[in-house]
């Protein structure tokens, strides 16, 4: 038996502390409402986790904190690094591994399929941020203060998922309505599955494999329009009807929240084919893929 930290519990933290408590492991689970899943083996705590003495108090005698934590998307640059810092030095001050849960955001622009050796180069704001993330937990493993992994995630789904599928697309389709996509809805897309990343961030930390490098999270391959007709055919919907949201659309959007003013520069991943080479984590570390339609059954 072993202490787990999880930091979030969004759907992927929640999934996460859900797993290592199955496993037989003692979990805490640390967000600012105290908030995560009710189940034997968790114990929920509220804690601000950019407070770094109370979070290495909460984290003693943790074998492994998992950082799954998020701040408002349009708020990335000024608000995630602190946090992430934060949450470093707790881990390293009490001696624990850490596992980080990140995104594709920062790999190099490429037409080709994008793996863990492509280059972190990234043109974007939200980009640059997640590769400084990495690049600070690298750091501290390459200087031996703690051993450290990441866990690169895509667009998830998911029952709890929070994405532009599932709070701009699912709703629409499960009412039989029209539908505003994000990008071409027929260009191929790297989906992760909540359930698909928490199985990798377990299987990373408990891998002697896992340490000092980048993990892809498994993902499943599909444009959104098949996400879509797949969750519409589990549900008994219509036949989705997908329109792709025009530059006039988001400006406007921007208007009515800042969320919208966030998504042209990520465009590239949405507007042709953004496909994700999973085969390092499938092969070495055994987590494979779930299928579309468990990835849409819950939403």
């Amino acid at each position: 038996m072993s202490e787990r930290i999880v930091i979030g519990a969004g759907a992927t933290g929640a999934a996460t502390a859900r797993r290592f408590a199955a496993n037989g492991d003692r979990v805490r689970v640390i967000t600012r409402g105290g908030g995560g899943p009710e189940v034997p083996g968790v114990e929920r705590i509220a804690l601000d986790a950019a407070r770094t003495d109370e979070l290495a108090a909460a984290m003693q005698g943790a074998a492994t904190v998992v950082n799954a934590a998020m701040t408002a998307y349009d708020t990335w640059p000024e608000t995630m690094p602190p946090l992430f810092d934060s949450i470093l030095a707790a881990a390293e001050r009490v001696g624990a591994d850490y596992v980080m849960l990140g995104n594709h955001y920062g790999y190099r622009q490429t037409s080709g399929p994008v793996g863990e050796r492509t280059p972190l180069e990234p043109h974007t704001r939200k980009g640059k941020v997640r590769a400084e993330l990495w690049r600070r937990a690298e750091a501290a493993h390459a200087a031996g203060r703690l051993r450290a992994a990441e866990v690169r995630a895509g667009q998830f789904l998911g029952p709890g998922a929070v994405s532009p599928f599932t709070f701009m697309v699912a709703p629409k389709v499960l009412a039989g309505q029209l539908a505003l996509v994000l990008g071409n809805p027929d260009a191929a897309h790297s989906f992760s599955f909540t359930e698909d990343v928490a199985a990798a961030l377990v299987a990373a930390a408990g891998s002697e494999r896992a340490w000092g490098r980048a993990w892809n999270a498994p993902v499943i391959v599909a444009t959104v329009r098949e996400a879509a007709e797949r969750l519409a055919e589990r549900h008994g919907a219509p036949q989705p009807r997908l329109e792709q949201l025009t530059e006039r659309d988001l400006a406007l959007l921007g208007f009515t929240a800042p969320l919208w003013n966030e998504f042209p520069e990520t465009a590239y991943m949405a507007d042709r084919p953004f496909i994700v080479d999973d085969t390092d984590i499938r092969e070495a570390l055994g987590v494979e893929a779930s299928s579309l339609d468990e990835a849409v059954a819950g939403l």
